[in-house]
């Protein structure tokens, strides 16, 4: 059997002792979230070549294959484990919230707001006490932010850094908030242990490390000059820093299910 070429399928590459197949049958870990892929998968495949080498320097008794579906945070999360031996494992998954939108009211100021939340990462597992529970670190690649647009409607008054105007609907004050690109990942787990065949519980718990960036962009200054100031923007942006854009870590949460053969 060569079960150990799975992985190297669903990494996108050429294991070097069989030949290759399609480019469609190289990626089925992937497809289902081709979307997302597409804008993050270039640093991945450094990511997977990594992986794959020390995939390959492994005792092959001691390899073993498992895919997994996670929920939680961020949102849904597909992903394949590799046991490397008793106390080491590896493991690759992509995981994505969608997009959410909601209104919200910032400082006086009504917004709409859209979240986003994809990521691929690469993980490497230790299990110190050779059972179920793990220490993980890793690398995630994001695809993360968060987009606030004014929404003035030109008959409704709001209040700037104690100045109040009645912006019409071509007026915006617009905030965005980006989580990097590459964030080192820390956190525990549950799962993924050398066992027999069959289907087996996953959890875990850890946080992608990295500082958000807060930009802005409005018209408010142009077009109701004397009013509004520079200094005004400036206050209703440190504002909005302190409520959204201190932002540090994106937490991840799920729980789900594996199949070990």
């Amino acid at each position: 059997m060569h079960r150990p070429s799975r992985l190297w399928s669903i990494l996108g590459l050429s294991h070097p002792a069989f030949p290759p197949v399609s480019h469609r049958m190289q990626r089925p870990g992937v497809s289902c979230l081709a979307r997302l892929t597409r804008s993050i998968c270039r640093p991945v495949s450094a990511a997977g070549l990594l992986a794959a080498t020390l995939l390959s320097t492994a005792p092959a008794g001691a390899q073993a294959g498992e895919p997994y579906v996670k929920v939680g945070l961020p949102g849904i999360v597909v992903g394949y484990a590799h046991t490397v031996n008793d106390q080491l494992g590896l493991r690759v998954d992509a995981g994505t919230t969608g997009r959410i939108s909601r209104d919200r009211t910032e400082s006086g100021v009504p917004y709409r707001e859209q979240l986003k939340y994809d990521r691929v990462g690469l993980f490497g597992d230790y299990r110190p006490f050779g059972g179920r529970f793990r220490l993980t670190a890793g690398l995630t690649v994001n695809d993360a932010s968060a987009k606030l647009d004014s929404r003035f409607d030109g008959a409704t008054s709001v209040t700037i850094n104690q100045t109040t105007i009645t912006p019409s609907a071509a007026d915006y004050f617009r905030a965005r908030v980006k989580i990097p690109r590459l964030t080192p990942y820390f956190g525990i787990g549950w799962g993924h242990e050398p066992r027999e065949s069959g289907f087996g519980f996953v959890a875990d718990v850890g946080v992608s490390v990295g500082k958000a960036k807060l930009t802005v962009d409005q018209n408010l200054t142009e077009n109701h000059p004397g009013l509004i100031s520079q200094e005004d923007v400036d206050v209703e942006t440190r504002e909005l820093k302190d409520k959204v854009g201190k932002v540090r870590v994106l937490p991840h949460l799920a729980v789900g299910m594996s199949y070990r053969y």
